[in-house]
């Protein structure tokens, strides 16, 4: 029987594949709006997403009679990369089920709004789409909050109107949020860690590069990922740990421009000649991809780099190529279509894939949940996996990228 189990669990492992633009409102025909892009032919081969949610009831419709007309918001955190295309068509998905299930068409077809600012880190661009979406009253909401703490006041106004508030992909402090729906973090990057060390021989100077220092998934990834190493790889030294949302202090650094307070160490300028720029002595020129050149170039001993998204792997792959740096080692989260390719140029070498097209789906089912007085979980369980070359072709994975 133990035989049997440790079978059937290595073969459950197997299948657990997991873990922006201006501002868009996307529909589609089944979610009772106006985009003609259809989901329905995603409905069997993004099955094995569904099936690694955690409580699995989170994986279909079943039951949430929603009102004729209801309108759920979705809003992300970004949506031009594959990892939010692939949350907002989880939404849409499970929208389209709803509206088969029911048998709802026309205007009786339950609608979806899914809104996103236009770049990840846009705080405000984010807070003002949850104005609007509160001013037309959704019957639920769901965000991936940027800032952990900017949405207080309105969600505040949503809980006055009984718009339930479901969190997904990134907390908040808000505590009074209908469910939460993520991957779970700190577990993921406590494994990027020790996979990390292993690529590393478990000793030597590492870098972390993370997504920004705001949101809870960074702060959940960062936190994860330093408690593995400090816990159990006492030969693995993290030098650096750079925030993509501190571009600023970063740029002002490598100008050599002095802190508040402090005096800059030179001489006056002889009399008659030109003071220098104060835009050009600010760094404001230094672009992102420069301050993570000069980062490893200034710590040469770095032998690899823990990078928390998409865009980190991206800046932290091009400053090795530009550094001629072959021999670092870059593991990430995420698995959208450039960081296979970089996974198979072995420029990469692992990934922690999420689930988001779960993520989505789940966030829904969880906004119909809270809509109908149903209860819900406090925490949906999105699933994650590692990949790399050797088993990125494998079928059970390969289903699962996006």
């Amino acid at each position: 029987m133990n035989k049997r189990w440790g079978i059937l669990a290595a073969a459950l492992c197997a299948s657990l594949v997991f873990g922006g633009c201006q501002k868009e409102s996307l529909n589609d025909g089944d979610t009772g709006e106006t985009n003609t892009n259809k989901t329905d032919s995603k409905v069997n081969e993004k099955q094995s997403n569904l099936d690694v949610l955690q409580p699995l009831a989170y994986g279909n419709v079943n039951g949430l009679n929603l009102e004729p007309g209801t309108t759920l918001s979705i809003i992300g955190r970004g949506s031009s990369s594959a990892y939010w295309k692939e949350v907002e068509a989880g939404a849409k998905q499970a929208v389209a089920d709803m509206n088969k299930a029911l048998g709802y068409k026309g205007e009786d077809k339950v609608k979806l709004t899914y809104s996103a600012p236009g770049t990840e880190n846009d705080v405000d661009d984010q807070v003002n789409i949850l104005d609007e979406e509160l001013a037309r009253y959704p019957a639920a909401v769901g965000i991936a909050a940027v800032d952990s703490g900017a949405c207080a006041v309105q969600f505040d106004l949503a809980a006055e109107n009984n718009i339930p508030i479901v969190a997904f992909d990134s907390g908040v402090d808000y505590q009074d949020i209908a469910a939460m729906v993520d991957t779970n973090n700190l577990e993921a990057a406590a494994t990027a860690a020790r996979k990390l060390c292993d690529s590393i021989d478990d000793e030597g100077e590492i870098a972390l590069f993370v997504h920004d220092s705001k949101s809870t998934s960074a702060k959940e990834r960062e936190k994860g990922f330093l408690d593995e190493i400090t816990q159990n790889h006492p030969n693995v030294k993290v030098v650096k740990v750079y925030h993509l949302d501190e571009l600023e202090e970063m740029q002002k650094e490598i100008a050599g421009v002095p802190e508040s307070g402090e005096q800059p160490d030179t001489e006056e300028p002889a009399e008659g000649a030109d003071a220098p720029e104060s835009e050009a002595d600010s760094g404001s020129d230094i672009t992102q991809e420069e301050v993570v050149k000069y980062i490893l170039e200034k710590n040469p001993s770095i032998k690899g780099c823990y990078t928390t998204n998409e865009e980190a792997a991206k800046l932290a792959v091009e400053a090795c190529e530009s550094l001629e740096r072959e021999d670092m080692k870059v593991i990430s989260f995420d698995g959208g279509k450039d960081q296979l390719e970089l996974l198979k140029e072995e420029k990469l070498e692992g990934l922690i894939v999420q689930n988001p097209y779960g993520i989505g789906y789940a966030t829904v089912v969880a906004c119909a949940r809270a809509v109908l007085g149903q209860g819900n979980e406090a925490v949906v369980d999105a699933g994650y996996t590692w990949v790399t070359k050797d088993n990125m072709e494998d079928a059970p994975i390969a289903r699962m990228m996006y």
